[in-house]
């Protein structure tokens, strides 16, 4: 949808309908990503593409349709004997299209979106495409993280879909992920018929992985694997190289307290940001946490080493001038005790307190708690 996103605002600012259809799940080689859109504009203009040609002609006379009668279709598109020729998708994949009409009727909070898009704010638009109620198809709730000016807005058709699906978008939204849910038809969580699409407006998450070693390449997986676009830094070049760390979206050669500063005033962190330092050397460590627990807004900031190295290290950084208030932000020794051996299994109890701490979870055993384990199970 982002990439369609001008030519569909400049129709929906004139009044017209527009036909949007959108990828909303691929199966095996399927040509393009979730999310992927086509629009047919009011005078038969089509923009924008869903299969990379395979499926357009399908598609575009579906939304012809779907504007003219106002109904909502969720349309599979495959090859079989049957259809190879009819849809022409030859490549072997799968998708799910849904083809909607937006106007400014159909979806009048279109115009705020774009806005969030443009500024750069996280947003996103869950939709019902499917559900045993005809009257469900299309309905939408916009939504944005829990601290953002504007709040959320529109409604699926019960309070509790509403509340489950705001509590799941806001995950996805906070990953940077665009997924397709399933729920039951009021939005149980352990059921089926309704699935909602959710297209999360927002840059992935930054993870700041400072120290080339070992660990830092399991952590590196793991933040990938949870959304994270990952940067490992270290000011070695010898260590720090892209073939040691293949699953880091860069590697820098920096001191790591320099790479922070410059990355700070350069407007590329945010709330959202993680920093893991791992270099447990105070000449490394103790200038990029001087930085890291000063920043305005990060998620969080963990540091390895042993509980000698961690109170070595808080002597040093108070006798840096840092305040109690501001050591408190520091999560170290980093991650949850899971008895982790291995780099890997230490880049999961990283993983695991991140997660608790963005969601509140207390890191216990579920079997050992009471209650739902969700905001809004059931």
């Amino acid at each position: 949808m982002r990439d369609v996103l001008d030519q569909l605002m400049g129709w929906w600012r004139a009044g017209e309908t527009v036909g949007v259809g959108t990828v909303v799940a691929t199966f095996r080689s399927a040509p393009r990503p979730a999310g992927a859109s086509m629009l047919v504009g009011p005078e038969g203009e089509a923009v924008g593409s869903v299969s990379g040609g395979c499926v357009e002609g399908a598609v575009y006379e579906l939304s012809q349709s779907v504007v003219g009668d106002g109904s909502p279709v969720l349309q599979r598109y495959g090859v079989s004997d049957d259809d190879a020729f009819a849809v022409g998708l030859t490549c072997g994949g799968i998708l799910d299209v849904f083809v909607e009409p937006v106007s400014r009727t159909t979806f009048p909070e279109l115009g705020d979106v774009a806005d969030d898009v443009e500024a750069g704010r996280p947003v996103a638009v869950a939709t019902v495409i499917e559900h045993p109620d005809p009257a469900w198809l299309g309905r939408r709730l916009v939504v944005r993280p829990e601290d953002a000016e504007g709040g959320s807005s529109g409604s699926l058709g019960s309070p509790r879909a509403d509340g489950a699906v705001t509590d799941d978008a806001r995950g996805l939204l906070a990953a940077g992920r665009t997924e397709t849910l399933t729920y039951g038809p009021d939005g149980e969580r352990r059921g089926e018929g309704m699935r909602v699409f959710v297209s999360a407006f927002a840059p992935r998450p930054r993870m700041l992985v400072f120290g080339a070693i070992d660990f830092a390449a399991a952590v590196a997986h793991v933040g990938t694997f949870l959304g994270y676009r990952v940067t490992v830094c270290d000011a070695r070049p010898v260590f720090a190289t892209n073939s040691r760390f293949p699953a880091a979206d860069e590697v820098v050669v920096e001191w790591p307290h320099k790479y922070l500063a410059a990355e700070l005033e350069g407007g590329r962190i945010d709330g959202r940001t993680v920093v893991c330092v791992l270099t447990h050397d105070p000449k490394f460590d103790v200038p990029v946490l001087e930085v890291a627990l000063r920043l305005p807004e990060v998620a969080y900031v963990g540091a390895m080493g042993s509980r000698r190295t961690h109170e070595d290290r808080l002597e040093r950084l108070r006798e840096a001038g840092m305040t109690d208030a501001e050591l408190e932000r520091l999560s170290s020794p980093i991650g949850l005790d899971l008895g982790a051996r291995t780099p890997e299994e230490t880049a999961v109890s990283i993983a695991a307190e991140i997660v608790a701490l963005q969601w509140g979870g207390q890191g216990a055993r579920l079997l050992e708690l009471g209650g739902p384990i969700h905001h809004h199970g059931t």
